[in-house]
């Protein structure tokens, strides 16, 4: 399996994977370079770009799964393919973090409560018009008060991408009212077991009034946590092979990297591959051209780490 976390810090999810899935592939990508290159140190395995996520060549529906907890904030990133959505910068990482999974992969994030309570419902049918919702969790106010210093509410969302669209439009797009009259997502409306707090109204600092999520006295977040996710049922699928992929006896063909070019030429153990979309296809080709492609992979692979240098270094 393969599996991204955009926005990866110093890989704190990548040190927390299960053992069940030890054989994952994981490529991370990390903005800080601080927080980057701690984590290339951490978890030399795995793939972990320096770059923003609007700037990662990775390719549609190729990952198993996407993991993480995206950045939160009311500011927009640029992304010429979807800037005509105007998502915020949470928003943008989960709906990337979807087109970027395979149909029947997972996407399982941490974001703000207001992509789910948002009065404009746009970010959550361009969701549903791509995924089934396999559930929602929402986070005590106090969840990350120790790590991070910020009383935000925030969710845990759970997705699975389908093949085709829906035909209906879920419950969870909408919004609804609990019966104290707060009004928030209907999902959580139907599903108060999901919600591990009470909710109540504060003062936020503009003398706003803001429904936020009280921890329960004496509760235990993991014992919460625990028990909320049994609530959750899915079942990752298998990639189905094609007939063609059946029949081919002799397929020398590997799993595509993500960090090689679709539609590209690479080394792999000083063999000639071509990737094409989510395989790479061994090569065969006459000793002397070979020789000499790999000598052109070679120049080309020098000449963009030496840009990434000078970018790295602000040249």
């Amino acid at each position: 399996r393969v599996a991204t976390e955009p926005s990866c810090g110093i890989g704190n999810f990548m040190g927390l994977v299960p053992q069940s899935m030890e054989g994952i592939r994981m490529y991370g990508v990390e903005l800080d370079s601080i927080s980057g290159r701690i984590a290339k140190q951490l978890y030399q395995k795995n793939q972990i770009t320096i770059q923003g996520f609007e700037t990662a060549e990775l390719p549609d529906s190729f990952f198993d799964c996407v993991i993480g907890n995206v950045p939160f904030g009311q500011y927009q990133v640029s992304d010429r393919r979807y800037d005509r959505y105007h998502f915020l910068i949470h928003d943008y990482f989960i709906a990337r973090s979807l087109d970027l999974t395979r149909p029947g992969g997972v996407v399982a994030v941490v974001t703000s409560a207001g992509t789910m309570d948002k009065q404009n419902a746009s970010v959550r049918q361009y969701l549903a018009s791509r995924a089934d919702m396999i559930g929602a969790i929402r986070l005590p106010n106090n969840a990350f008060t120790r790590n991070a210093g910020t009383g935000v509410v925030a969710d845990i969302l759970f997705f699975q991408k389908r093949d085709r669209a829906a035909l209906t439009e879920p419950d969870w797009v909408h919004l609804g009212t609990t019966s104290e009259g707060y009004h928030i997502n209907e999902y959580f409306v139907q599903h108060p077991e999901m919600v591990l707090g009470e909710f109540t109204e504060e003062n936020t600092q503009y003398g706003k009034q803001e429904i936020t999520v009280k921890p329960i006295q004496g509760a235990i977040l993991s014992d919460q946590l625990h028990e909320a996710i049994g609530h959750l049922h899915a079942t990752i699928e298998e990639l189905e092979l094609t007939d063609s992929e059946l029949d081919d006896e002799a397929d020398t063909s590997v799993p595509a990297d993500p960090t090689v070019k679709n539609f590209s030429f690479t080394n792999i153990e000083g063999q000639v591959y071509y990737r094409e979309n989510s395989r790479m296809h061994h090569m065969e080709l006459p000793a002397a051209t070979a020789e000499r492609i790999l000598g052109m992979i070679e120049i080309r692979d020098t000449v963009w780490k030496l840009l990434d240098v000078q970018m790295n270094n602000g040249s």
